[in-house]
């Protein structure tokens, strides 16, 4: 497990400033960079990216679209929509499956890492401590796959979102770990 676990990063910064393959965009289903991640991403990525979302329109809620990374460190953005705009809030279904396609997205594509942000906590509400056991869970279960995923990090804004992340990060190495022994 230790392999397994050592690929899954938690950490506070900024996600718009990381130099990976891909960074995650908590999404609405008609791909408009608003407010929260999505502005920042389209602040700092340039207008490039915006356009290629237009260019793909609306998606269903709970999957993913990919963009270039416009003039971000990231290669790519992976457009998360676990909501829809003005409607529908992020759901525990809408995050599971929202981040496994952005996870499967990852891994058509060849790409070597990822970086997610806590989907759904912002403009849409959802719990931070069950966002990190929902996602976490998914990163864990796409790892034990086939995948050409190396590292996967989830980069949170402030000290308290990192801390839940990494609380729930070790319930669940525990759980893993208990399960695997028992099995």
């Amino acid at each position: 497990m230790t392999a397994l676990t050592d690929r899954i990063q938690i950490q506070q910064g900024d996600l718009t400033e990381m130099d990976v393959d891909a960074i995650v965009n908590a999404a609405n289903n008609d791909l408009i960079l608003g407010a929260g991640v999505a502005g920042a991403i389209a602040r700092k990525g340039g207008e490039s990216i915006e356009r290629e979302c237009d260019e793909i329109g609306s998606i269903p809620v709970g999957y993913a679209a990919i963009t270039s990374g416009g003039k971000l460190k990231a290669r790519h953005v992976i457009h998360a929509a676990s909501m829809s705009l003005g409607g529908m809030r992020t759901t525990a279904k809408t995050l599971r499956t929202s981040t496994a396609h952005s996870l499967r997205l990852a891994a058509e594509r060849n790409l070597k890492s990822i970086a997610f942000p806590a989907v759904g906590t912002g403009v849409s509400g959802f719990p931070m401590d069950e966002c990190a056991q929902i996602m976490l869970a998914e990163a864990l279960q796409h790892l034990k796959g086939e995948t050409s995923l190396e590292t996967i990090y989830f980069v949170l804004f402030d000290a308290p979102s990192r801390d839940i992340f990494q609380s729930a990060w070790q319930a669940l190495q525990k759980e893993n770990s208990t399960g695997a022994a028992s099995a």
